[in-house]
């Protein structure tokens, strides 16, 4: 990593290759529907066929996303999941672009970048048609266009990359609603950022900025229902669209019966409690898709979090206290959001920017004798995936008891 070139694009392009071609690599299997893809796929049907409402307590994108996958690719697992994994892809680019942006030093980004390609929470949501993932795609690519505002030459430039930020936002809560405290950590972000001597925004005044990043994203997600305006049974209309939302909420805070795979927000730090997709007899054979963290990134995440905050009261290292209060907020949304039950996939985002925490710690206290710690902290994350890949891939496993190789915890399922 010392001799990587200065130009950060050719990078950026070779990991995207790589992420796309291991999120693909036997994308097919298994040939039927898994885990929430019985909700989601049916959905996009109807919605691709415009009939009717249908699984109405989320918002329609990620749901047309998936309708758009299976029009380019057919009905079927590739089509079903093809667009996923570009989502993946995004969000690993993203991670890359966030930390060039925040540090403009080519190994921090890489660094980044690759823990994202083999955390096992961006692997297993690349390869099945679900709403986080794209949701967090649009996220991640709204936080990495309201940096690039930041590194803005004129005020022109500095708006369109604001304004995009705010189109993406727009588009992630138009996926799903947990993405809506996301335009409050942006504009929380900036207003905090501006009082850094290293941060400038050319032409973004302040109230201005906050307010078009509000009303842009808000106008963005009620775009985003325009599909259904056109269905053939029980259209939406514009006087009704206000109200549907109230009915989304309700849809959403319904009080569900417990679930084997529950677990509370306080734990999903901990890797405590994963979910099996899938586990049972397809294709011939067992095969098993666990949705768990990579113990390194996971666990050393809570490590960097510390470190970052640190370098942030001690050091004043902005960067690296935005980094770790990005992380501590995105987990308290769900202290917050009034669900009544909590899955580990919803720590999907947080996990995400794990790896950038990571890569501002690394990159503050690598110096010196710590030089390749970052190395050495990668080269355990990619064995840690290596070592899972089988019950993250759904390979062929060798039968039913298998899967207790992997079971390094008692909570694990």
């Amino acid at each position: 990593m010392p001799r990587l070139p200065a130009r950060p694009l050719p990078i950026a392009a070779l990991i995207a290759l790589v992420a796309q071609l291991l999120f693909s690599w036997r994308l097919t299997t298994p040939h039927k529907l898994v885990f929430d893809e019985v909700h989601y796929v049916p959905a996009a049907r109807t919605l691709r066929s415009l009939a009717m409402p249908a699984n109405v307590e989320h918002p329609l994108l990620g749901k047309a996303l998936i309708a758009l996958g299976m029009m380019i690719a057919g009905d079927g697992p590739l089509g079903w999941r093809i667009l996923s994994t570009l989502a993946a892809t995004a969000v690993v680019v993203g991670v890359f672009w966030i930390l060039w942006l925040a540090y403009a030093e080519l190994r921090v980004a890489v660094f980044g970048s690759l823990l994202a390609l083999v955390n096992f929470t961006v692997f297993v949501q690349a390869r099945i048609a679900m709403l986080d993932g794209f949701m967090a795609a649009f996220v991640v690519g709204a936080a990495a266009c309201l940096l690039w505002s930041m590194r803005a030459a004129n005020r022109r430039a500095a708006w369109r990359r604001w304004l995009a930020g705010a189109v993406l936002l727009g588009l992630a809560v138009g996926t799903k609603w947990t993405a809506a405290p996301y335009v409050a950590f942006a504009a929380a972000a900036f207003l905090l950022l501006r009082r850094d001597h290293t941060a400038r925004w050319a032409g973004l005044p302040p109230v201005a900025a906050v307010l078009a990043l509000g009303a842009v994203s808000v106008a963005t997600y009620l775009l985003t229902f325009l599909p259904a305006f056109f269905y053939a049974i029980n259209p939406l209309t514009l006087d009704r669209l206000i109200p549907f939302q109230r009915i989304m909420y309700l849809q959403q805070t319904q009080v569900l019966p417990p679930h084997t795979y529950q677990s509370g927000w306080w734990t999903w730090p901990l890797d405590r409690r994963p979910i099996w997709y899938l586990y049972e007899p397809v294709d011939g054979a067992i095969r098993g898709i666990l949705m768990i963290g990579n113990p390194a990134i996971m666990w050393g995440g809570l490590v960097a979090v510390l470190a970052c905050l640190w370098a942030w009261a001690r050091h004043r290292q902005l960067a690296a206290g935005v980094a770790a209060g990005l992380w501590i907020a995105s987990l308290l949304i769900w202290a917050i959001i009034p669900k009544s039950l909590g899955f580990f996939y919803y720590y999907y985002l947080p996990s995400i920017w794990l790896c950038v925490v990571l890569a501002a710690a690394f990159r503050h206290y690598g110096a010196g004798r710590g030089r390749y710690w970052d190395e050495a902290f990668l080269l355990l994350s990619a064995g840690l995936f290596v070592h899972f890949y089988p019950i993250l891939a759904a390979t062929a496993l060798s039968g039913p008891p298998a899967f207790q190789h992997w079971m390094w915890l008692s909570t694990w399922p």
